[in-house]
């Protein structure tokens, strides 16, 4: 590689906190980061996990807590001004996902994943925003193809997404003379800790892959090379987008 093409995508050095670094993306991709050579703070509310990557992802800072607690954020922005600043990226890759019958959602179920699918990325958003520096950074969220296309008894998750993806594009515009660049990733299903408990049912899991045009469900790998543009200097002129890495998922 020369130095041109390293120089587009090098991301060493580079300062990233990781939302819902535990789970079943936010794990391969903390791990991915580290090996580019990005120094991490990683949170999540799984302090045994955390202990654990902290271990093995020597030099990572971790964090405990609850990105949908305000108070847990205000702490977590003086940290970051304090022991990492400036910040140069930030992935939210935390998230709830169930299904259930539209009729049967119940208030209570349906604000859950607005308060944790938006308002928590959007608290994160801000946190992050406020400890980057005047270069301004970067930040990516793990949106689903469920922001674009219906699936019976996602509701709430939908719903969710799809307002995920809308504030993605207003911060993209509103922090664009910041320099801060906000976009998205739409993976399609994958067999992680997220969905293990459907994809084990042999019905759903067929049906889910043959909605797929590609014929298998999506890897964390399958989102490394996005993450890697957004991050770096190739993804400069990129903002406000939901870019979709579903197998054909969302065509039409």
């Amino acid at each position: 590689m020369n130095s041109r093409q390293e120089a587009l995508f090098n991301i060493k050095g580079k300062k990233v906190i990781i939302a819902g670094a535990c789970g079943g993306f936010g794990m391969d991709i903390s791990s991915f980061l580290y090996e580019c050579g990005a120094q991490l703070l990683l949170i999540d509310t799984n302090k045994k996990k955390l202990e654990s990557l902290e271990h093995s992802l020597t030099g990572s800072i971790c964090y405990k807590l609850d990105f949908c607690n305000e108070t847990h954020m205000e702490n977590l922005l003086v940290s970051i001004k304090n022991k990492f600043s400036p910040l140069d990226g930030a992935i939210n890759a935390a998230g709830i996902f169930t299904t259930e019958p539209s009729i049967n959602v119940s208030f209570s179920s349906f604000k859950k994943f607005m308060d944790v699918n938006v308002s928590g990325a959007l608290l994160f958003s801000q946190v992050a925003a406020k400890a980057m520096g005047p270069d301004g950074g970067r930040i990516i969220h793990l949106a689903s193809v469920s922001s674009k296309v219906s699936n019976s008894k996602y509701a709430a998750y939908s719903s969710s997404k799809a307002a995920l993806s809308q504030l993605i594009k207003v911060l993209g515009r509103e922090w664009a003379g910041d320099r801060i660049l906000v976009n998205a990733i739409g993976p399609a299903m994958a067999e992680n800790s997220m969905s293990e408990s459907f994809t084990a049912d042999p019905k759903f899991k067929k049906q889910a892959l043959s909605s797929i045009p590609i014929g298998r469900f999506c890897k964390s790998e399958d989102l490394f090379g996005i993450i890697l543009l957004l991050l770096s200097n190739s993804g400069s002129f990129i903002t406000g987008q939901t870019i979709f890495v579903d197998g054909g998922r969302t065509l039409a």
